[in-house]
């Protein structure tokens, strides 16, 4: 059953908000890099709530993507638990063990999201967040002046 529900979702996914793709072939491919520290995150739809005729409200749903400084972040439809990871394991993992011992159905919307509740995952990442944002830009400044 929770395969049927991971459909439907994806299906409900991308019914409720156009643009959004949660096919997992095209995901693979956008989860091996990081994303762009210069573009700004973005939700179409957020967080919209899930259809009871397709996804029972017994099935807790995490969606799950990339911020704005490429780190994985996992949040409950509902609004509940959420948190921040450097893996997309740590962040399946966190879902899972959030949605004990039914499961859960997974959304991975394309566009970056922030987290918008507090951090229940790894209590580092959010301090890399600046780090890294500090880093990109010495980086660039270097590379402007090497090919000066």
């Amino acid at each position: 059953m929770a395969a049927t529900a991971f459909d439907n979702a994806t299906n409900l996914s991308r019914r409720q908000t156009p643009g959004r793709s949660t096919a997992a072939s095209a995901r693979r491919c956008e989860r091996s890099g990081n994303m762009p520290t210069d573009e700004p995150a973005t939700v179409t739809a957020p967080f919209q709530p899930l259809d009871l005729d397709i996804v029972s409200a017994a099935i807790p749903a995490f969606f799950i993507g990339r911020n704005k400084d490429g780190f994985w972040v996992a949040r409950d439809a509902k609004g509940k638990a959420g948190g921040l990871f450097l893996l997309e394991s740590s962040a399946l993992s966190f879902a899972r063990r959030n949605s004990r011992p039914m499961g859960c159905a997974t959304i991975y919307p394309s566009e970056q999201f922030e987290l918008d509740l507090k951090n229940k995952g790894n209590p580092l990442v959010a301090h890399l967040g600046p780090l890294k944002r500090l880093a990109m830009r010495a980086r660039e400044r270097i590379a402007a002046l090497i090919g000066r």
